[in-house]
């Protein structure tokens, strides 16, 4: 019989991580005094109390790993969950979109797209403008950091994901994965830096940069 339990787990994990994210939006509007913090603390709440029940209630089945079978449904699973727990403060917050508009906007920021259907996003609270950032910042390193560093510390082989996904890994030599990680994470971290140093000295906001 297929065990879906061990794929909850992993889910359960990412989603707990996502919530906590939300946290950074939430003190951004408490330190902006425009009364949308609320918004982030209740979406923060909801996936994050969602997330640990799946992990702590899948905890015992994890420890077996995942089966190549149940890594390509974790694949699938992650880019549902992600999204659906992303799209809530759209939903709750100040753009008044519908459930549809509010996922297209998150899986649009957790899979790098760029596309959007919010209007008039200059408008919006500052604290909505920096999740639609972190989401499409986390969606450009999302995949190493978890295919590296968490799923084999969850004793899921990393290299499974990259053969979901679609990459041709299996036979390389490659160094430790969390050296990997730890180095295109630096990389990552340097460049977002590096741009908005640029975005400022072009008069740019701080910000928006």
């Amino acid at each position: 019989m297929f065990d879906v339990r061990p794929v909850f787990n992993v889910i359960g994990l990412l989603v707990s991580c996502l919530g906590l994210t939300m946290l950074f939006p939430m003190a951004l509007d408490l330190d902006r005094g425009n009364g949308h913090a609320g918004v982030f603390l209740e979406s923060a709440l909801i996936t994050c109390l969602t997330g640990s029940m799946m992990y702590l209630a899948t905890r015992r089945e994890a420890a077996r790993g995942l089966t190549l079978q149940q890594t390509f449904l974790l694949t699938s699973g992650v880019w549902l969950a992600l999204p659906v727990f992303g799209a809530l403060p759209f939903v709750l917050g100040a753009t008044d979109s519908s459930f549809t508009d509010a996922f297209f906007e998150a899986m649009s920021g957790l899979t790098t797209t760029g596309a959007t259907v919010i209007s008039g996003l200059d408008y919006l609270p500052d604290g909505l403008l920096l999740w639609r950032s972190i989401l499409q910042w986390l969606g450009g390193i999302g995949i190493i950091v978890v295919a590296m560093v968490f799923l084999p510390e969850l004793r899921v082989g990393g290299m499974q994901i990259f053969k979901s996904e679609g990459f041709d890994t299996f036979g390389k030599i490659l160094p430790r994965a969390t050296e990997i990680a730890a180095q295109v994470a630096w990389l990552y971290v340097g460049l977002t830096g590096a741009c908005a140093v640029i975005y400022i000295a072009t008069g740019m906001r701080s910000f928006d940069a």
